[in-house]
C-alpha cells in the first residue's frame, strides 16, 4: 500500500471456516490492519482487569451474554488509536451495526466495506473438522486441504498445533446454524448500506487474497 493511500477500514465476515482469520492475518502484516476479534478484546480486559472488564467478567461468570453497550466500549477504546483495522467476526447483529456505525461516526472513521466470506455448508464441515490450531499465534492448518509439512507441528515455529474442542463435526453444526439465524439479517442490512462485497471464501487462499485487494482498489482507492 503506498504512503499517500488511505488505511484500510474493513468488516469482515462470515461462517466459520470460510477463511476471514487467515485473510485478516495478511492484511494485518502486510498493510498493518489490526485484525480486532470481540473474544480479544474481551479477554484482554477481562485480563487486564480494566473497569469494562470486570463489568463483562460479571456477565461471563454468571453464564449471560455481555451486553452489546460494554462490547462497543471495548470497541471505542481499540479504535480511537488505530488508523487502520479489520473487524474479524463483528458485529454479529443489526443492533451491533448499527452502535458499530454511530461509534465509527464520532471517531471519524468511516468503514470501507463490508466483505461477506462465503462458502458451502458441506465444505465448511470438512475445514473446520480437519482444522488445527497453532495456540500461540492463531495460525491454522488443515489435514486436508492445507496441512502442515510433519502432523500436528507449525512449519513455522516447530511448535504443536492443537485441535480445538469446538471443530468436532457436532458442534461445528451447531456454530453453523447459529451463525446463519443470526447474520441473514446483518447480510441484509449492510447490502442496503452499499458496503457489502461478496467473496468466495472456497476459492485457494492466494486467489482470495487477490480478490479481497481487488475489491480494496475498487471501493477505496488504496494502492495495494
Amino acid at each position: 500500500m503506498s504512503p499517500a493511500s488511505r488505511p484500510i477500514r474493513l468488516v469482515f465476515l462470515g461462517p466459520p471456516g470460510a477463511g476471514k482469520g487467515t485473510q485478516a492475518k495478511m492484511l494485518e502484516e502486510r498493510f498493518g490492519a489490526r485484525q480486532i476479534s470481540t473474544g480479544d478484546l474481551l479477554r484482554q480486559h477481562v485480563a487486564d482487569g480494566t473497569h469494562l472488564g470486570q463489568e463483562a467478567r460479571g456477565y461471563m461468570d454468571s453464564g449471560g451474554l455481555v451486553p452489546d453497550s460494554i462490547i462497543i466500549g471495548m470497541m471505542e477504546q481499540q479504535l480511537a488509536n488505530l488508523d487502520a483495522f479489520v473487524l474479524d467476526g463483528f458485529p454479529r447483529t443489526v443492533g451491533q451495526a448499527v452502535a458499530l456505525d454511530e461509534m465509527l461516526a464520532r471517531l471519524s472513521k468511516p468503514l470501507h466495506a463490508v466483505m461477506l466470506f462465503e462458502a458451502s455448508r458441506e465444505m465448511l464441515l470438512r475445514r473446520l473438522a480437519g482444522r488445527w490450531t497453532n495456540p500461540r499465534n492463531g495460525r491454522t492448518y488443515n489435514t486436508e486441504f492445507n496441512p502442515p509439512r510433519v502432523a500436528a507441528i507449525d512449519d513455522q515455529d516447530g511448535g504443536p498445533l492443537v485441535q480445538r474442542p469446538d471443530d468436532t463435526p457436532g458442534v461445528v453444526a451447531k456454530r453453523l446454524d447459529t451463525y446463519e439465524a443470526q447474520t441473514s439479517p446483518l447480510v441484509d442490512y449492510y447490502a442496503k448500506t452499499g458496503l457489502l462485497v461478496r467473496l468466495d471464501g472456497l476459492k485457494a487462499i492466494e486467489d482470495v487474497t487477490a480478490d479481497v485487494r481487488r475489491a480494496l482498489d475498487a471501493r477505496n482507492g488504496a494502492a495495494v
